[in-house]
């Protein structure tokens, strides 16, 4: 049996990566800097330090990362105060999942953005503990978030399910050892190798059920 469920954020719970990718594209053109079609695709699992970076370094933006993060985050609670862009049927897979296992979160997205979007939801009190990949060295795809998430909720990584939309979270999740399940972004498809990763792939989150969790859990 699985120990845990631990959960990604964004394209798993949220429908939210197009309104990452909009706040930080605003920010490049309006700063003066050179946004390109390939960014959405790069940055997707990187860490806040990461992508700030990036946008310094490779898009040309004049800020200091710490003032990109800022403002990027900035803009994401003012869309999220707007409208939470939560997908059909999250919140009632967390709560039917949690009803069985303790729950952690591995989110690139960056701490306060999840506490407010967990606080809005709802469900806040259904995680045992939420790590942003800003918290640990290294971003998705690296595993560093998830086996920090699996370290803080107590659990075994490799006793544990992994919830991923991503091909750098599907790898993430799979490099900590993880048994995971597959909810494929339509917006950012994964490529095949790392969709092969996964022991389940279902065609959104209202197809999460403890039964699925189970029956994943158990081939680990």
């Amino acid at each position: 049996m699985p120990e845990a469920v631990l959960f990604d954020l964004d394209g798993v719970l949220m429908d939210s990566e197009q309104l990452w990718n909009q706040a930080k594209e605003d920010l490049v053109r309006a700063s003066g800097g050179r946004w390109s079609d390939e960014a959405p695709t790069a940055m997707i699992g990187m860490s806040s330090p990461e992508w700030a970076a990036y946008l310094r370094d490779e898009l040309g933006v004049p800020l200091d990362a710490e003032e990109i993060n800022r403002r990027v985050v900035a803009r994401m609670e003012e869309l999220y105060a707007e409208q939470l862009p939560l997908l059909p049927g999250a919140v009632q897979a967390v709560r039917a999942v949690h009803g069985r296992w303790p729950l952690g979160l591995a989110s690139s997205s960056n701490r306060e953005i999840i506490d407010l979007v967990l606080d809005r939801a709802g469900l806040a009190d259904a995680f045992v503990a939420t790590v942003s990949s800003e918290e640990v060295a290294r971003g998705k795809p690296a595993p560093d978030v998830y086996l920090e998430a699996a370290r803080r909720v107590g659990v075994r990584p490799d006793r544990s399910v992994g919830v991923e939309d991503s091909a750098n979270g599907l790898r993430a999740a799979a490099a900590a050892g993880l048994a995971v399940i597959a909810v494929p972004n339509p917006h950012y498809p994964p490529d095949g190798d790392a969709l092969v990763l996964a022991a389940a792939t279902i065609g959104g989150i209202a197809e999460l059920t403890p039964e699925l969790v189970e029956r994943v859990g158990s081939r680990a």
